[in-house]
């Protein structure tokens, strides 16, 4: 399975900050934004992740991430020349994704969860072996603002709706997807929207058309963040600063995953310490390096 992370549009709901910066590269506590979905797929194992981004942020993705041998990773980039929807992150990921499977996540999107990578692994390994696709439920209190999930008692899609007026759930549709082979086809074979975009939600519903859309649900202890507006920006921060001050542990390390992953070794870590050596995050790593932190 591949990683394909969706970081482009304008950003428009953070205006004016998002002006002159794309949303990804501003903090959440004390990292990227950015760090935070790749952390996520690095935890499943996936060392090839494509980035989809704006032609104007390409440079400084790659002076972020680079090409990920930093990391023991193979990041590459492609570049969405205007918005036309999340689906095409799937179109234009085709010569990427070859037969692959796909994790597509969103760039704007943070979770968190004790068991939230088994979960996610345990979706990888049912698409690997019987295909198909999921989403993952996120319960909210006010589901007519989200794109909800109705499923049967096995976990089985019955039907998704967009703001609905009377839900059917209280289930909101998260950032997250996995996908088998299929899926750039099916993006491939769909027509835009009223909006004139290739949205997530008609692959979805082709499908769900085959019987074969599943739903993963994150119910208590877990949280989600769309850090697509200001409230929900700050309120990511101030959960990240808790947890890392509570635990002494960081979400979202990028190097530490890697390191534990066997990815790079000790001196890669300590030499990406030493490039940050006077700031909270250097520290910790070294920390790292050296078995202080387990």
């Amino acid at each position: 399975m591949k990683a394909l992370i969706l970081a482009g549009g304008s950003g428009t709901r953070l205006y004016p900050v998002t002006v002159v910066i794309n949303k990804h590269f501003l903090p959440i506590y004390n990292k990227p934004m950015i760090y935070y979905p790749l952390s996520l797929v690095m935890l499943l194992g996936i060392r090839d992740v494509l980035f989809v981004v704006n032609p104007e942020d390409l440079d400084s993705f790659r002076r972020l991430l680079g090409d990920g041998a930093s990391l023991g990773m193979n990041i590459g980039y492609r570049v969405q020349n205007s918005p036309r929807g999340l689906a095409d992150g799937l179109r234009l990921a085709e010569e990427f994704a070859g037969d692959d499977h796909i994790c597509m996540m969103l760039g704007d999107n943070i979770f968190f969860g004790h068991e939230l990578v088994n979960i996610m692994k345990e979706a990888k390994q049912d698409i690997e072996e019987n295909g198909g696709a999921y989403v993952f439920g996120y319960y909210v209190n006010d589901p007519g603002r989200f794109g909800i999930v109705e499923f049967d008692s096995d976990g089985k899609v019955v039907s998704l709706e967009e703001k609905p007026e009377e839900p059917k759930s209280n289930y909101a549709i998260t950032g997250m997807y996995f996908f088998d082979s299929n899926a750039i086809e099916i993006a491939k074979n769909i027509e835009p929207s009223w909006r004139g975009e290739f949205e997530i939600t008609s692959v979805n519903e082709e499908y769900l058309k085959m019987g074969s859309l599943r739903v993963k649900l994150l119910g208590r202890g877990f949280a989600w963040f769309d850090t697509g507006t200001h409230h929900s920006f700050l309120e990511a921060s101030s959960f990240i600063e808790t947890i890392e001050n509570k635990t002494g542990l960081m979400i979202g390390c990028i190097e530490e995953i890697a390191y534990r992953n066997g990815w790079i070794d000790k001196k890669a870590l300590l030499l990406a310490a030493e490039r940050l050596d006077k700031t909270d995050y250097g520290v910790y790593l070294r920390k790292v390096a050296e078995g202080e932190i387990f």
